[in-house]
């Protein structure tokens, strides 16, 4: 039932008058300020005549590293991609409440919520009704896209409370050859925080907040690192919010469907349970997580104002890690991990007569990882590694409540494993050559190779060029291959659709204080996974059929100041058509502008953030255009006024601009409205 209708550019002269406009405002605002290596602790920690470095020195303060890229820590500047960091102050500066948010601002990304699901593109592809199954989510390195509809989570349904992310790491572009399927257009790397970062206030944290809607939420934390080396963190959080007593949809703008009015239907709850047991070498995480949706939009053709028609989301799961550095440079990481996933969706049907169809999937899989990195003749950095899935449970069944009906009970088991290569090749001091493969094995369909290129190149100490080539797969899911019933038919022959992406990064630090990125990149999408009407018998079917074609230019500014000022610009124009029509692809703007400030107002205690997102026009899945709009966020956020108390208020959508995402298959809006202005307050304490 879920998803149910599921070359370079010419000239980018065109944006030049977007690059003046980028610069002026930057030069205007005053903006930056240099974060230390990482996860950017306050500026209070950077020593106080910062200004009178080398430059020797200030690279190696102001260059952020990232995990995810390589699988290992390294420079953003070294990293075979394009990168951005999100950190966890950003996170409570700018108010952001959900990872939909976070990613809503990154560079060349758009967010998509259909009062249910919240659904990311990225490079000019966001396919309307997508569960995220082209973007790889990881948290702390553990995998989150589940086994069913291999999807990614990303708003109140994501499993982890954003207060507990340290960084986000946005990698974008192909890396099959390091993560196999999902990891087609970016892979998204959530670091969460540890035990040590509350020990300083016995270790406890509590956190509340007041939202419009009716929204409430409470988080209350508990970390510590003993002197045994124990480190532990416990965390626990409660969503629970009405949303908005009365959304109109003009298609059901009838006497006999409430005049258009779905009437207190937009609830949203949640709460989820996160642990982490450090000792020496050893890491045990446990996450769960439990979600529930009302859905006001009457999908799929259901009955328009029942109460009835909702998805629950549970997900979970258990990850054991052992990672240890030998003294000659040998670093080792085993895992070991069990996940679950469980979904319910109610629909309330008229067939007549007036039934409830019940919609469920369940999976459970387990799996290890070897992964080994070795620095070998001072110039090469080799990882190398292994992996086994055992999709033990992949199940999907249907039916009618009453009179009940089955429609399908479906029972399914698959098993994957991968062995996969990395060699970053110093050959200079000032080039690098990184290098990396991956063979993967489905019991499903077969194999699949992916390999990946980067060439490095720092003419200058604060220039850096990467030219990138890589290509990557995702796997048809099971939910793919064989729903049926309900007007669906299965379809076991699907092959895996693959992306070949070429890119030119130029990453330039200007002066002390700015970094400017500009990444240029063309990719082809084959065998494209499309849901289609057989015209033989009239059921939706998914098949291999669709040839995409993108090319695009991405602008970024964004600088830092030891003050605590800093901010961000960034601008990218794409092209994505269907390469067999001609035509622009749904759901894809043509250009994105974002603007970020957080400015002191007292310094280290009191702040603002304010953001400005531009989205162009739309095509929508029925030939129309959804408007352009613009969108400002604003947060005053305060800190050390009392030890251990930060205390923020947020108004979203300052000024009550009227805006639509796209509507999916399974709905009868084209359009569907966002919400208007609205507020949060929260307070957090450390005891």
């Amino acid at each position: 039932m879920r998803g149910l209708n599921q070359k370079v550019l010419k000239s980018f002269t065109s944006c030049l008058p977007y690059i003046r406009m980028a610069s002026c405002i930057l030069l205007v605002a005053s903006l930056m300020m240099i974060d230390r290596v990482g996860a950017g602790e306050p500026p209070r920690n950077l020593p106080p005549d910062l200004t009178k470095l080398s430059i020797e020195e200030l690279m190696k303060i102001e260059v952020a590293t990232v995990y995810g890229a390589s699988k290992y820590e390294q420079k953003v500047i070294e990293a075979p991609s394009s990168v951005s960091v999100i950190t966890a102050d950003e996170i409570k500066k700018y108010g952001y409440r959900t990872l939909a948010e976070i990613l809503r601002n990154a560079r060349g990304f758009f967010v998509t919520y259909d009062r249910n699901y919240s659904y990311a593109g990225v490079r000019g592809f966001g396919r309307p009704g997508d569960y995220n199954t082209r973007i790889l989510i990881l948290v702390d390195g553990h995998r989150i896209n589940d086994n069913i509809y291999d999807q990614a989570l990303i708003g109140t349904e994501f499993p982890i409370d954003v207060d507990l992310i340290n960084r986000v790491e946005i990698i974008r572009g192909p890396s099959s050859s390091l993560y196999g399927t999902s990891a087609f257009l970016a892979v998204i790397n959530i670091i969460t925080r540890s035990g040590q970062d509350l020990k300083d206030f016995k270790g406890v944290e509590a956190s509340a907040e007041v939202a419009s809607f009716e929204t409430y939420k409470g988080r209350l934390s508990f970390g510590n690192q003993f002197k045994s080396g124990l480190e532990i963190l416990l965390s626990g959080s409660y969503f629970k919010s009405h949303g908005k007593h009365h959304l109109y949809y003009g298609e059901f703008d009838a006497p006999a469907t409430n005049f258009g009015i779905a009437d207190n239907l937009d609830g949203d709850k949640f709460y989820n349970f996160l642990s982490k047991l450090s000792f020496h070498d050893f890491t045990l995480e446990g996450v769960f997580h439990s979600r529930e949706k009302e859905i006001p939009t009457a999908s799929f053709g259901t009955i328009f104002n029942d109460p009835r028609a909702r998805t629950i989301d549970d997900r979970g799961y258990l990850d054991l890690k052992y990672d240890h550095t030998f003294s000659n440079q040998f670093n080792v990481i085993a895992r070991l991990y069990y996940d679950n996933y469980y979904y319910n969706g109610d629909y309330p049907f008229d067939y007549p007569p007036i039934t409830l169809f019940r919609d469920f999937a369940w999976g459970q899989w387990w799996g290890w990882e070897l992964k080994i990195t070795k620095t070998l003749f001072e110039r090469h950095k080799l990882v190398i590694g292994g992996e086994f899935q055992d999709h033990f449970q992949q199940d999907q069944k249907n039916y009618d409540k009453d009179p009940y009906l089955l429609y399908l009970d479906d029972k399914r088991d698959s098993t994957v494993w991968a062995l996969y290569l990395q060699d970053e090749f110093e050959i200079f001091k000032n080039l690098i050559l990184n290098a990396g493969i991956r063979y993967d094995r489905y019991s499903t369909f077969g194999r699949s190779t992916n390999p990946r290129l980067a060439l490095i190149y720092s003419p200058f100490e604060k220039t850096t060029f990467k030219l990138l080539y890589g290509t990557a797969f995702r796997a048809p899911n099971v939910y793919e291959f064989y729903y049926q019933g309900g007007g669906n038919k299965s379809n076991p022959d699907l092959k895996p659709e693959r992306i070949q992406t070429h890119e030119l990064v130029w990453e330039q630090y200007i002066g002390k204080h700015l970094r400017g990125t500009a990444s240029v990149y063309h990719y082809k999408i084959k065998d494209l996974i499309s849901q289609q009407t057989d015209p033989m018998d009239g059921l939706l079917v998914y098949n291999n059929v669709g040839k995409i074609e993108a090319s695009g230019l991405e602008l970024e500014l964004e600088g830092k100041w030891v003050n605590g000022l800093k901010g961000r610009i960034s601008y990218a124009i794409q092209q994505t058509k269907n390469k067999e029509t001609g035509e622009t692809l749904t759901n894809s703007p043509k250009h994105l502008a974002k603007f970020n400030l957080i400015a002191p107002v007292i310094k280290e205690k009191f702040f603002v953030g304010i953001e400005e997102q531009f989205t162009s026009k739309r095509k929508t899945l029925a030939g129309r255009e959804a408007d352009s709009f613009f969108v400002t966020n604003l947060t005053l956020f305060s800190q050390n006024f009392l030890k251990g108390l930060e205390i923020s208020g947020s108004v979203y959508n300052l000024f009550n601009k009227k805006y639509s995402d796209l509507g999916s298959e399974e709905h009868v809006q084209d359009l569907i409205l966002q919400d208007g202005r609205n507020y949060r307050v929260k307070i957090t304490y450390r005891f």
